[in-house]
């Protein structure tokens, strides 16, 4: 997610993170920024700190469990000291490179990922286990797929965000070479089908187009 309101630096970021394969949301203002995290989770946050509404300084405490490099004119190490010690982890001084900074995401997200890769995740009444590749919808197991667990885990990594079909099948192409364009509408036929058993109701929809999303409802 990227909280800037340069409209010209945020179509640039944006365009160059697309490219690296990112799927990019945008926010002009804290105040903007602040309703879109309510309805989304992204897993990171690049944040200007001048902001019409809530400035980032204001807005920085208010983002829990993600992680936020802060982009911002700013250079005086005592205003970068006071920053990291609020969340943030990582500062990145304007102008910037954008190769660098497409790094200093790249490096965080890795880190993130490796975390995320023990333990549970949860989100609109799904668990995944990442440790036994359990899958439990409402309390009850569901039986997936490789590909369908794959699938499923990536969509979990990023609720409530359009995921692409070619980044999907680049994101699980290590788990799940197999896994072509064709394929891959069936394999998600199939998972959507198995949670709607158990659910009651679809958690996964198609955005015609472009992809496919994890939503709560």
């Amino acid at each position: 997610m990227i909280i800037e309101d340069d409209v010209s630096i945020s179509d640039m970021v944006s365009e160059a993170l697309s490219d690296e394969g990112y799927s990019v949301i945008k926010a002009y203002s804290g105040t903007e920024a602040l309703m879109v995290l309510n309805g989304s989770k992204p897993d990171l946050i690049l944040l200007d700190l001048m902001l019409p509404g809530l400035t980032g300084e204001e807005l920085l405490p208010l983002i829990k469990d993600i992680p936020v490099i802060v982009v911002s004119a700013k250079a005086d190490v005592s205003d970068k000291v006071e920053l990291l010690m609020n969340g943030a982890e990582d500062y990145i001084t304007k102008p910037f490179n954008i190769r660098e900074l497409a790094a200093r995401v790249a490096v965080r997200l890795r880190g993130r990922d490796k975390s995320a890769e023990s333990g549970l995740m949860r989100y609109g009444g799904l668990t995944l286990d990442t440790d036994s590749h359990i899958v439990r919808a409402d309390g009850g197991e569901v039986r997936l797929t490789r590909t369908e667990y794959a699938i499923l885990k990536l969509l979990m990594k990023r609720p409530g965000q359009v995921v692409a079909k070619l980044t999907i099948l680049d994101e699980i192409s290590a788990d799940t070479p197999d896994c072509t364009e064709d394929s891959l509408k069936i394999h998600i036929h199939n998972l959507r089908r198995k949670l709607k058993t158990v659910m009651g109701r679809d958690c996964i929809s198609a955005v015609w187009g472009i992809g496919f999303m994890l939503s709560k409802s």
